[in-house]
Parts: structure tokens; C-alpha cells; sequence
């Protein structure tokens, strides 16, 4: 009698289960659906961002770039004249003086109040009494109205009642006319930038400070490292990337100085204090040339930029 296996019953000889149909294969360069929505999600979200920027920031760039090449006054239609008003912008000594004031302000403001910066940040990031107050008080003037910072610089600069001279006489140093030599308005003006400056760097490297890993300096204190040892081995090398931040966003600004040297010394006394800026403004609203003001502001633009980049080049090698 011959032994059957039962109906359906799994033998080594029995068919394998149909496979699924494959899904069809992706063409390259595809996108998945959810990918297009996430996407199309972002774009709107941007949008109201990439609209203010092109009204507000790209279409004045662009015009600017184009008024750089006409003879325009306002009150008559531009006049395509080309390349002059760039080779009068070369041409111009008062816009040299400008640019020289310009660039040693920036040369002594940046370093000087970064320097200062770091110190003080240093200093208020420790756990001290009143803390916070002097964080305020560090930062109070660059929150103020440039305008009023500087009428109380000309009462400290006047040469009959002001405070510096009155100060300086009490230790029988001679004042100055600061504000009305030639040899020390730029160095008054300078020294405004300073103080002013030094508000906003000593926030962002408190906040870069505060970042920094407290073993490295309790490492540091093992090996015996002094207080000064940890600054200069530790603390400049963590704050490179927050320096490197100052320093452009502290460039751009000196490069736009403007307020203070208005208010103090309206560009003189022979223009000794004044600034690319001042030279713009004087261009487009004093003499209305608005050709000769947008290739101003080009020259002023494309400055900065050959700035940024070289910068930004210099420290690439620290970043990596």
C-alpha cells in the first residue's frame, strides 16, 4: 500500500509563490512626490523674504549700477554718458581724501575696539556683583541715537568748556580745538568710533565666550597654565570664527560712517574727516549729481567687497 501525502501539503518540488510585480524604475533625475511638495512648501515660505529683497536690495543695486552711467540731476532726464563719471571718480582728490580718512578710521576703530572688546567681554563673563548692569552700560551706546552720542562728544570736545580740556588742564596738559584742527578732527572723530563701537563686539564675543568648553581651561589649570596663558592659548583660538564675524560686520560699518562726522565736523575742517560716505551724500543731495553719487557708491560697494573676500580668504585656513 503506497503512502500519499495529503493534498497541499509543501513538497521540495512544489511551485514557488508568484513574485510581485517589480515597481517601475525611477528616470534619473526624478524628484519623489513628497520631496516636490517639501519643496514647493520652502519656496513659499521664502517667498515673502525673496520679494522684500528684490524690490528693496536688488532692483536700487541694479538701478544704481545704471545711474553710475548717466548724467542724472533729478530734475531732467539721465543722460547715458558712459564710463565718465567713474574716471572723475578717480580723477577727484577730495574723493581720495575720502577714501584715505575712510580707511584709516576703519584702521584704528576695527582693531582698537575689538581689542577693547574682548577684554571687557572677558571680564563680564565672569561671575561677578552688578553683572548685568555692565553689560548694559557697555552696550547703552550702541543702542543710542548716533546723532545724540554726538552732540554730547562736541560739548566733551569743546575748546572753552568741554570736558576733555577741562580734564587734560587739571594735569597741566594744554587743550586743543579738536574738533577744528586739521591734524586732530579725524583723530576726535576716531575716537568716537571706538567707544561706540564697542558695545555690539563685546555682546557677540560674550555669547562666543560662553560657548567655550569649561574642561579645556580646567585641563589647562591641571597643567599649570596661568590666567594669561588660557587667554591667549585658548580663548583667541575659540574666538576665531566669532573674530572673523566682528571684523567683516566692523569693516562694513566704518566704511559707512557717516552720522557722526555730519553732526561733528561736517566734513572738515579741508575735509580732513571727510569720509566715501559723506562724499556720496554731499554728491547726491547737495550738488544733486546722482550719476557722480551712484559711481560713488559703486566704487564704495566694490571696496568692500575686494575687503570681505580678501578676509574672508586670510582666515579660511583658521576656519577649516
Amino acid at each position: 500500500m503506497t503512502l500519499t501525502e495529503p493534498t497541499g501539503a509543501r513538497t521540495g518540488t512544489d511551485t514557488p509563490p508568484p513574485k510581485r510585480p517589480a515597481a517601475p524604475a525611477r528616470r534619473r533625475g526624478s524628484v519623489p512626490q513628497g520631496t516636490k511638495k517639501l519643496r514647493r512648501t520652502g519656496w513659499l515660505m521664502v517667498a515673502p523674504s525673496i520679494l522684500h529683497i528684490g524690490l528693496w536690495t536688488a532692483l536700487p543695486v541694479l538701478a544704481t549700477f545704471v545711474l553710475s552711467l548717466t548724467d542724472y540731476n533729478v530734475f531732467d532726464a539721465p543722460k547715458f554718458i558712459g564710463l565718465e563719471n567713474y574716471v572723475e571718480v578717480f580723477n577727484d582728490p577730495t574723493f581720495r581724501k575720502a577714501t584715505w580718512n575712510t580707511v584709516v578710521y576703519t584702521f584704528w576703530t576695527v582693531p582698537v575696539s575689538m581689542a577693547i572688546a574682548v577684554v571687557i567681554a572677558v571680564m563680564l563673563n565672569q561671575k561677578i556683583r552688578f553683572q548685568n548692569w555692565y553689560r548694559a552700560a557697555f552696550f547703552l551706546p550702541q543702542v543710542t541715537a548716533t546723532v545724540a552720542i554726538a552732540m554730547v562728544w562736541l560739548w566733551i570736545f569743546n575748546p572753552q568748556q568741554g570736558l576733555l580740556n577741562g580734564a587734560l588742564s587739571v594735569v597741566g596738559i594744554p587743550g586743543r580745538s579738536w574738533l577744528a584742527d586739521p591734524d586732530w578732527a579725524l583723530w576726535a572723530v576716531i575716537l568716537v568710533g571706538v567707544w561706540q563701537g564697542i558695545g555690539m563686539k563685546m555682546l557677540i564675543y560674550i555669547a562666543a565666550l560662553q560657548n567655550i568648553d569649561e574642561s579645556l581651561y580646567e585641563a589647562a589649570s591641571i597643567d599649570g597654565a596661568s590666567s594669561v596663558r588660557k587667554f591667549f592659548s585658548i580663548t583667541l583660538p575659540m574666538l576665531k570664527p566669532a573674530t572673523f564675524f566682528v571684523f567683516v560686520i566692523s569693516v562694513i560699518g566704518a566704511f559707512q560712517v557717516f552720522d557722526q562726522v555730519y553732526v561733528l565736523t561736517d566734513g572738515g575742517p579741508a575735509n580732513s574727516t571727510t569720509m566715501m560716505t559723506y562724499e556720496v551724500y554731499r554728491s547726491a543731495f547737495q550738488n544733486f549729481r546722482m550719476g557722480m553719487a551712484s559711481a560713488q557708491s559703486v566704487f564704495l560697494f566694490a571696496f568692500l567687497l575686494v575687503m570681505t573676500l580678501a578676509s574672508r580668504r586670510l582666515t579660511r585656513g583658521d576656519d577649516e
